[in-house]
This record gives C-alpha cells, sequence and structure tokens, in this order.
C-alpha cells in the first residue's frame, strides 16, 4: 500500500494534505473503501481506508494506529558541514532518512564552504524519503549550527569526531555499543581546524577512522551512518 501525509492521525478520522490528496485520487485513482498508509510524520503509522474521495482534501477512516512505528531503542545524529554544491548535501539527507536517522545538523566551521541553506527543500527530501521508505516519523533537520553552539548541547556517551589529522584513531566498529545513542561530527572538505579537533578532544570525543581512503563529505558521513546501523542489531 502507499502511505500518505495528513495533518493528524489522533481521531478516528483524518484528512490527507491537498497534494497528497491529489496524488491519491487524480493520480492513483483511489476510491471509496480503498486501503492506504498514513502518518502525521510524528512516528505513528496507521492503515486506514478512503470514505470521501475528494481530491482536494480526501477523508479516510483510521482502521489500525501503531504508535511509534519503526522506533529504535537508540538515536543516530550526524552532525556534517555542508557541502559547496547543494546536491550533495541533499543527497545525504536522502539517503540518510532512507537508511534510518533521528538527527542532522549542518555544522558551522572554520573552514566551511556553505553557512546558508534552503531548510524547506531539505525537509521536503526528508519528507520524500521517509514516504518512499515506508517510514513513519520525520528526522530533524537543524539550521545551520556553529560547532561551538552544538558542543553546548547536552551530548550523548557516544560522540565521535572524524577527521584527518595526524594521530591515533579507531574504527567505528570499536568505539560504538550497539543500542546507544551516538553523535558523529563530519568536517567539510577542507577538514576541521585543530582549534576545533583539539575543542572536541577536550569535551570527550573520540577520533575515528573511516578506512584507508579519503572520503568526500557527504559520503564520510553516509559512511558512518550505514556503519552505526550495521553495528546495532
Amino acid at each position: 500500500m502507499h502511505l500518505f501525509l495528513t495533518d493528524s492521525t489522533q481521531g478516528p478520522y483524518a484528512t490527507l494534505l491537498p497534494d497528497e490528496s491529489r496524488h491519491a485520487i487524480r493520480v492513483l485513482r483511489m476510491q471509496i473503501a480503498d486501503e492506504l498508509w498514513v502518518t502525521a510524520a510524528d512516528g505513528t503509522l496507521c492503515r486506514a481506508r478512503v470514505v470521501d474521495p475528494d481530491p482536494s482534501a480526501c477523508q479516510v477512516e483510521i482502521v489500525e494506529r501503531t504508535p511509534g512505528y519503526g522506533a529504535r531503542p537508540y538515536r543516530l545524529h550526524i552532525a556534517v558541514a555542508p557541502t559547496k554544491n547543494n546536491a550533495r548535501l541533499e543527497w545525504f539527507v536522502e539517503k540518510a532518512v532512507e537508511i534510518g536517522i533521528d538527527r542532522i545538523t549542518p555544522l558551522v566551521c572554520r573552514h566551511s564552504e556553505r553557512t546558508t541553506l534552503n531548510l524547506d527543500r531539505l525537509n521536503k527530501i526528508a519528507l520524500s524519503a521517509m514516504k518512499q521508505s515506508l517510514q513513519a516519523a520525520l528526522p530533524r533537520i537543524d539550521s545551520p549550527t556553529p560547532l561551538a553552539r552544538l558542543l553546548a548541547e547536552p551530548l550523548p556517551a557516544c560522540r565521535l569526531v572524524c577527521h584527518c589529522a595526524e594521530g591515533q584513531r579507531l574504527t567505528l566498529r570499536q568505539l560504538y555499543t550497539p543500542g546507544t545513542d551516538a553523535l558523529v561530527l563530519i568536517g567539510p572538505e577542507g577538514d576541521f581546524s585543530p582549534d576545533e579537533i583539539d575543542g572536541c578532544l577536550g569535551l570527550g570525543f573520540r577520533p575515528v577512522t573511516l578506512g584507508p581512503t579519503r572520503l568526500r563529505t557527504e559520503t564520510a558521513a553516509l559512511y558512518a551512518l550505514t556503519a552505526l546501523q550495521i553495528l546495532n542489531p
């Protein structure tokens, strides 16, 4: 069945958003009694059936409600410096949502190539990826955030920084305990500055290696996320 967005899933009935209604009725030709999945992107997934096939405001009846659908007992947060090419960050957002992520923070660092973003577009990409992968919760996407501000927030016990500077670094397998919350920092193409690396290490971040090859920023971010998901049961 297809997954559609609605304004709310709390009552016995729900109304699909206008674009979703148009797609369901005009494109998919759904009719009364046809079944579909709906969510308000809040983590609740509902099985529903069409009761009013209005192409501008399709109304459905909730048949079955599953709060916390697909929820994980751990949270994964990737903070990554936006790439100069918007399309590369957008690609990461799409794939990260499909794989499973809870929060994405665009980092503003000393060597950042970009400090402004179209958050509306990123959230639309995230919503589309959420629907395509049949998930019910939309990950949080922050506005561009200075590194110092992020580091001032409450941090999870597992906090990791990926950088290319000299020094001993361990793998994600060696540093991450499955089932726990994790924050991974990915710097810009020019890497974190020495002062930024020292600041992270001073707050208990562990330096991570992602292998022997040098990765693009968005590749490193997706590699880290995928590795963490593989390590989890």
